[in-house]
């Protein structure tokens, strides 16, 4: 059989972010066409659901050249050097997954930061993403709009050529949309919920994800302390928080808003396991997303929002991104202006009034249309491709890395790991 290699930077295992949890399941619809391993950034290895998983250190990962070296495709993000090196070099089938648009995320995640270091860190990110266009044979994002923005990073690199266009004019067969997805089984809650913190009489809006800088924690507190005054049973719980670096400030400041406003906010400490997440979102009565206007939020596809499909849990949800458009075009919800706490607190109280059931069928159509094997067949027909190699980065008269970008790559490689970790 084909062996596949996943990486992701982002642990695998029983509690998992978003990168992880697209990897694993990415990886468990491809187990049925191919020999598959998972190397990933947590501490275990092991066999995860009859998938091999290895330890790898992100910046530090010379556990992966052998796992490259064993593989026929590599399906990765966009990685530190020396192993896009070792990737370019490796004549492997290599598949970057561009789903997350890190480059935005990072000039976001770096504010406050002084001028030099958030010089340095964007720029080594956007690095790693310009050696994988030129890298890769094939790359997957989550949505049109994001597709049509590596369509453009692809033409500002000169990779979009005659040659190239003639194969096939729409290059679908380069850069095509492998969203994240769904189970296909609905939801099976175990563990106890938030209905051991809140009581059965509440009317639960559960922000189902991790408080991140990128994100409006602030407008969803806002809108719920101001919904309670007349509603005095609504509950906001924050399912997730983190200790990363990119989501202190963030949780710092929610903290202190809910306790200046004395609103009805539960924060639930540490990370939900992947397998339990259905008794929070089957307990819930509505879902809450919200965001600044920003350039990562019009480019960002918020995966938390699928989960609220699946589970039959309508979303309010700041408008702007692909997701939001589909809440708004289907009826799954409501879609407000970012930072608006009163639109916010009223379409949370219109999704309540009307109750889970008058969703359900709208929200179990899009679940369908998200589930992992759907979502994931472009990846299935490259993976299992004989097709010939042949990479956007060969295309005659592409522009070659510059020479800043050659030399933070040499003085990355000297020091082993990056002079700037992202977290």
């Amino acid at each position: 059989m084909t062996r596949v290699l996943f990486y992701s930077h982002d642990p695998v295992g029983e509690r998992m972010a978003g990168l992880g949890i697209r990897t694993f399941e990415l990886a468990r619809v491809l187990a049925d066409h191919a020999e598959v391993t998972i190397a990933h950034g947590g501490d275990e290895s092991g066999v995860l659901d009859g998938l091999r998983t290895v330890a790898v250190k992100p910046h530090a990962a010379k556990a992966l050249r052998p796992l490259i070296a064993r593989a026929d495709v590599v399906v990765t993000h966009p990685v530190w050097s020396p192993a896009g090196r070792w990737l370019r070099r490796s004549g492997k089938r290599i598949v970057h997954d561009l789903y997350d648009p890190e480059t935005l995320e990072t000039l976001e995640l770096s504010a406050g930061s002084g001028r030099l270091a958030r010089r340095a860190l964007t720029d080594t990110t956007l690095d790693r993403l310009h050696d994988a266009l030129r890298t890769g044979h094939h790359f997957m994002c989550a949505g049109e709009r994001q597709r049509d923005l590596w369509l453009g990073a692809m033409l500002g690199l000169r990779l979009i050529g005659a040659d190239l266009y003639d194969r096939d004019p729409s290059l679908r067969s380069v850069i095509d949309l492998v969203p994240f997805g769904v189970p296909v089984q609905p939801p099976v809650p175990t563990g106890p919920g938030p209905r051991a913190i809140v009581g059965d009489e509440a009317e639960i809006v559960l922000w189902n994800g991790g408080i991140w800088n990128w994100l409006d924690a602030e407008t969803a507190i806002r809108a719920v302390a101001a919904l309670a005054e007349r509603r005095p049973r609504v509950q906001l719980v924050f399912m997730g928080s983190s200790d990363q670096v990119a989501a202190r400030r963030a949780t710092e400041r929610a903290h202190a808003v809910a306790k200046e406003l004395r609103a009805p906010v539960h924060f639930h400490a540490g990370w939900i396991p992947y397998a339990e997440r259905a008794a929070w979102l089957t307990q819930a009565d509505c879902a809450i997303s919200t965001q600044r206007e920003h350039l990562e939020t019009r480019f960002a596809f918020r995966t938390r929002i699928l989960d609220c499909f699946w589970a039959g849990l309508p979303v309010v949800c700041t408008a702007g991104d692909d997701l939001a458009d589909r809440v708004e075009r289907q009826g799954l919800g409501e879609a407000i202006a970012p930072g608006d706490a009163d639109a916010a607190a009223a379409a949370i109280e219109r999704v309540l009034d009307r109750g889970r059931a008058a969703y359900a069928e709208p929200l179990r159509q899009a679940a369908a249309a998200f589930a992992w094997p759907v979502a994931a067949q472009p990846l299935v027909q490259w993976v299992t491709s004989t097709e010939p190699l042949t990479r956007p980065g060969d295309t005659p008269g592409r522009l070659k890395p510059s020479a800043a970008h050659r030399a933070r790559t040499a003085a990355y490689e000297l020091a082993g790991r990056p002079f700037l970790a992202r977290r």
